[in-house]
């Protein structure tokens, strides 16, 4: 039984969500992104866009906390990716803050945004995930995602070209 209760995300949670936010990706681009950049990835960059977010539901948002401090989050809804039915759903982002990293927050998030899909009709879900982000092509893959070897595209974070591909699973 885990102690993380998840549950969706209320406007005075923007501030965690963009620390978590913030805290994981520093971690997870580490190797990825000069350390100007990962500098950069500062939660008041990120704050308005999570509280939008929670205020109009796009994407839905769920937070996992452990007692009142906000730990993880994930935000799901339907694909964004063009020609896909409404039936697909995604996931838009999950992050887990690096000092929760394997302890089940990951999962946890995983299966709330996968009812909330479930709920919205969807029968499919996908996500994007940089090639060099080893850990989260793990998890996604340990989730029972596989890849879709002929999506592969590249992105820009920064000065920095990224390699993303995007995996998809039954809902």
């Amino acid at each position: 039984m885990s102690d993380y209760e998840v549950r969706p995300a209320v406007l005075r949670d923007a501030k965690a969500i963009a620390e978590v936010h913030a805290a994981a990706a520093r971690a997870a681009y580490a190797d990825v992104l000069p350390e100007d950049q990962l500098r950069a990835l500062a939660p008041a960059t990120r704050e308005a866009k999570w509280r939008e977010a929670i205020e109009y539901a796009e994407p839905q948002v769920h937070v996992a906390v452990l007692g009142e401090e906000v730990v993880g989050f994930v935000g799901f809804d339907r694909s964004r990716d063009p020609k896909t039915p409404s039936t697909t759903g995604e996931i838009w982002a999950i992050y887990v803050r690096p000092d929760h990293w394997g302890q089940g927050v990951g999962v946890a998030l995983w299966d709330a945004a996968r009812e909330g899909l479930e709920e919205e009709g969807c029968t499919v879900v996908t996500v994007w995930v940089p090639l060099r982000n080893d850990r989260a092509l793990r998890f996604h893959e340990l989730a029972g995602f596989k890849r879709e070897m002929k999506t592969a595209k590249t992105t820009s974070l920064g000065d920095v070209r990224i390699e993303e591909i995007r995996l998809k699973r039954n809902v």
